[in-house]
């Protein structure tokens, strides 16, 4: 919503632009303060702090205040930041998903695509020449790092995952130039994963970092040459709430990699051997007809 209402101020009439401004410089404040007063802090009539409702797409101020508190509430500490305690099924799955939408629409919109094409091109480099491609993550980034390794095996490239903290220390103490290290972290603020793409580093691979914007992680990838920063911004405070959108972010750049390489290493040459993983795994199944006759023996 805040995005949303940010973007449109270029096309608001000056006294409007005023009221966005207040807004925006707190959203938790407009949302509490009587129209009498967003007025005199806006400098603007009260018709106006309606009007500016209106612009931006809402039936007033009331229902503005409505949607702005739950745009910017803290949610439930430790579960999630856009759901209140109360919240029905219904409403879980309205907030739930739409915070996730928003999340992907707002990496989709401000994704730096030179970092995506400098991590695409060193990936396929690596699994062109046979090179080794490490994934590491702890915790919930672990699970993304077996997600990518996962995506990424099946196009024949030498791909792992590591979560443990030990065997990462000596699986990028193993790495050398032409290889290449993921290194994916919520926080950015965790000490293996810091220590493990410092070492890759040292080693002369190429360090491919998935983390947020301003953290430890992201400032060693900024300041290191060989490191690939790709920034995943989102609102969620790793310290107060389950890394939910951080994951499916971390997920979304992880097919976004997969897919790049897949289509530079030649979608044709590929695609046999994948085809054939698909009729293998098919051959795992049972058909409708086979399950239903089973059933009917037994």
């Amino acid at each position: 919503m805040l995005e949303r209402i940010r973007a449109s101020i270029p096309a608001l009439p000056p006294a409007e632009q005023r009221v966005a401004r207040l807004l925006l410089a707190d959203a938790r404040g407009f949302a509490s303060l009587p129209v009498g007063e967003l007025a005199e802090r806006a400098r603007v009539s009260k018709p106006t702090v309606v009007r500016f409702c209106r612009s931006v797409g809402y039936d007033g101020l009331a229902d503005f205040k409505i949607k702005l508190a739950g745009s910017v509430n803290e949610g439930v500490p430790f579960v999630h930041r856009a759901v209140e305690e109360d919240d029905k099924a219904g409403d879980l799955v309205i907030k739930v998903v739409d915070n996730a939408v928003a999340a992907l629409l707002r990496y989709r919109n401000a994704a730096a695509s030179q970092a995506i094409e400098d991590a695409i091109g060193a990936l396929t480099e690596a699994g062109r020449h046979s090179r080794r491609i490490e994934f590491y993550g702890v915790g919930n980034s672990g699970i993304v790092a077996l997600d990518a390794q996962h995506k990424f095996f099946r196009l024949g490239v030498n791909s792992m995952a590591i979560s443990d903290g030990h065997v990462q220390v000596m699986s990028a103490t193993m790495l050398s130039e032409g290889d290449c290290a993921v290194v994916i972290s919520n926080s950015g603020r965790s000490r293996d994963i810091l220590d493990v793409a410092e070492i890759a580093r040292r080693k002369g691979a190429t360090v491919i970092v998935i983390t947020a914007s301003g953290s430890p992680l992201a400032t060693l990838a900024l300041g290191s040459p060989g490191h690939i920063l790709l920034a995943a911004d989102h609102p969620e405070d790793a310290d107060r709430y389950s890394p939910m959108v951080s994951r499916l972010l971390h997920l979304t750049i992880v097919d976004i990699l997969a897919t790049g390489v897949a289509l530079r290493l030649g979608s044709a040459a590929l695609r046999p051997t994948l085809s054939e993983i698909k009729k293998n795994l098919r051959n795992r199944r049972y058909s409708d007809g086979q399950r239903l006759a089973e059933d009917a023996d037994g």
